[in-house]
């Protein structure tokens, strides 16, 4: 129950006094008057900021003779699950041809594990693979590239054609703690469909 009100009516051109409970009511204090400045707080839901991708996969491989066939198996049927554009059949050639090199050639991290992950850009649906292990090193990576061995891991992801890239892998702190290779793998053009 609301206690009673002791405002009184106000005479035309006055203002009110607020109500106070009875007993802090006294006659020597003035009326209270409105503050000459006041505000109105809104608040507005904002927009996020849009994602920076359409679609985000992080998977810990362990790193053994089985890493690049486990990556196919897993990297299939989250693309197709999310619809992607592009040669979904490819794509999990290319995971596994790039976790199967980082188990062999790299070092896996301190869990025994490389790390793999899959990115759609929301814009170009262009997916970016990315596998991390812990040696900081990719000698002649160029070189490799350019004259990579037909059978080899990355002659499979350049004959997918994927367009690589590697650069070393940095903590919270920046210091490097390893290696991520990247393949970038374009969505099919209308024309290829066909």
């Amino acid at each position: 129950m609301n206690p009673p009100s002791t405002q009184q009516d106000a005479a035309p051109g006055q203002t009110a006094a607020a109500s106070l409970p009875e007993e802090s009511t006294t006659a020597s204090q003035p009326a209270l008057q409105p503050h000459p400045v006041s505000s109105t707080i809104a608040l507005l839901s904002l927009m996020a900021d849009p994602e920076p991708f359409r679609f985000r996969w992080t998977s810990k491989l362990l790193a053994n003779e089985a890493s690049g066939p486990n990556a196919r198996l897993r990297v299939r049927p989250r693309l197709t699950a999310v619809c992607w554009s592009g040669d979904i059949d490819a794509a999990g050639q290319i995971s596994g041809k790039l976790v199967d090199n980082a188990a062999r050639h790299g070092t896996p991290f301190h869990d025994g594990c490389v790390e793999l992950r899959l990115t759609v850009l929301p814009d170009t649906d262009e997916l970016h693979i990315e596998v991390d292990d812990a040696d900081p090193a990719f000698p002649a990576f160029g070189t490799a590239i350019a004259a990579a061995p037909q059978q080899s891991g990355l002659w499979w992801v350049q004959h997918y054609g994927a367009h690589l890239s590697w650069k070393p892998k940095l903590d919270d702190d920046g210091n490097v703690i390893g290696k991520r290779v990247t393949a970038v793998v374009r969505p099919f053009d209308e024309g290829d469909r066909s």
